[in-house]
């Protein structure tokens, strides 16, 4: 009997041994977001950054908060999600948690989730995916260092000086200014603003943005999307966009040329490049990364 007992603890102890062994050190035990998913389920309240399982087997994120519509029917509130070891949809694990997310914006408005932009990512699956892991994270803490400064540490969800707002309706274009004269001024992560960045930031997302401008200060979602597309697509004063200047290695001087350079560079307001850099510092820092040269333009 005694035996029996030895044997048995034996056995146990063993087994417990292996199963350590078995799991390599520095593996993360906790599950993936696919691995917790629930079963979609019709009329369940999702909040933005749920991941659920729906019934064909497949994986979908909610875009926006909804009560439960049906993922393949209601695609402006769910987007297919690709499990790849814990990462986001259709992309590799963003290099930015949502603890450093924080830390980096300890007073920032409750409007900016992470969820948000977890959700928002699917968009461009290229950002902050491209390159080496020092890359990519350089690319995330570049272009968050351009939203801090741009809404000051996520504290801004609209343009701040009102008087501006009239200023940005385009007339000459054909479309005009649907949702009225002073309803294209600044707003979200890199305040989108003008009739035509509303036009075809919308066209690119799926949105109508040009009727429904409100929408960018309404859903966290949306607003980082805005903010995504611009830094994914667009040149603006620039030679490049700022994706293509992280990742082709033309340093963050070159992201703050695309986003205000015509206002900002060649000595116009250095205070302003300066106060960018630092963000910059900070956040790769932050993230381990080396912020890399060409840091002013």
């Amino acid at each position: 009997m005694r035996r029996n007992r030895f044997v048995t603890l034996l056995l146990a102890v063993m087994a417990l041994v292996g199963t350590v062994l078995l799991v390599p050190s520095g593996t993360a035990s906790a599950a993936g977001p696919c691995d917790s998913a629930p079963n979609w389920t019709a009329g369940a309240w999702y909040p933005a950054g749920t991941v659920v399982r729906y019934t064909d087997g497949k994986y979908y994120l909610a875009e926006h908060d909804n009560p439960g519509y049906d993922p393949i029917i209601s695609t402006w509130y769910w987007d297919p999600y690709t499990c790849q070891g814990g990462g986001n949809p259709g992309t590799g694990k963003f290099p930015v948690t949502e603890a450093q997310f924080q830390q980096m914006f300890p007073g920032r408005n409750s409007f900016y989730t992470y969820n948000g932009l977890i959700a928002a990512l699917s968009a461009y699956p290229g950002f902050a995916n491209t390159g080496s892991d020092q890359v990519k994270r350089q690319e995330a803490a570049a272009f968050l260092a351009n939203v801090d400064h741009e809404t000051g540490g996520l504290v801004h969800i609209v343009e701040q000086n009102t008087a501006n707002y009239p200023h940005y309706c385009d007339r000459n274009q054909p479309y005009g200014c649907p949702a009225g004269q002073a309803a294209y001024y600044g707003r979200g992560p890199l305040q989108l603003s003008w009739n035509f960045n509303y036009k075809a930031a919308g066209d690119a997302l799926g949105i109508n943005l040009l009727n429904n401008p409100s929408l960018v200060q309404s859903d966290a979602a949306v607003a980082w999307k805005t903010a995504l597309w611009y830094w994914n697509t667009q040149r603006g004063p620039g030679s490049m966009t700022p994706h293509d200047a992280m990742v082709n290695g033309r340093g963050f001087g070159e992201t703050i040329r695309s986003i205000n350079g015509a206002v900002e560079c060649d000595g116009r307001n250095p205070a302003q490049v300066q106060s960018r850099v630092n963000s910059y510092q900070r956040f790769a820092r932050t993230l381990g990364a080396d912020p890399g040269g060409n840091l002013y333009c």
